[in-house]
């Protein structure tokens, strides 16, 4: 949910209905985001989480690493040279490969 400030200040209780049930509430200022209003409990999960910025940063390596690979760099060679009939061909079977 996005409200304006005024309307903020002027149904305060609608809009802490909506954080207390677990909608997150982005309070806008001349059409930009100035706040957001969420729940005691989706604060505390938030700011308790395991997740630290080492730990995304190294997955974020390992990812990069992986796309490194010669295998990869030869897939994105082949995929950006295509055309886009054969572009299409292989989205197609890939998706019946999956069993979609």
């Amino acid at each position: 949910m996005s409200v304006t400030a005024s309307v903020a200040k002027s149904e305060f209780g609608r809009v802490l209905e909506t954080a207390l049930h677990g909608g997150a509430v982005v309070i806008t200022r001349h059409n930009a985001p100035r706040a957001v209003l969420i729940s005691v409990e989706q604060f505390n999960a938030m700011s308790t989480a395991d997740t630290t910025l080492d730990t995304l940063d190294h997955e974020f390596d390992a990812l990069l690493d992986r796309l490194q690979t010669p295998a990869v760099r030869r897939g994105l060679k082949t995929a950006f040279a295509a055309s886009g009939n054969d572009a299409g061909k292989a989205a197609v079977a890939a998706v019946r490969k999956r069993g979609r």
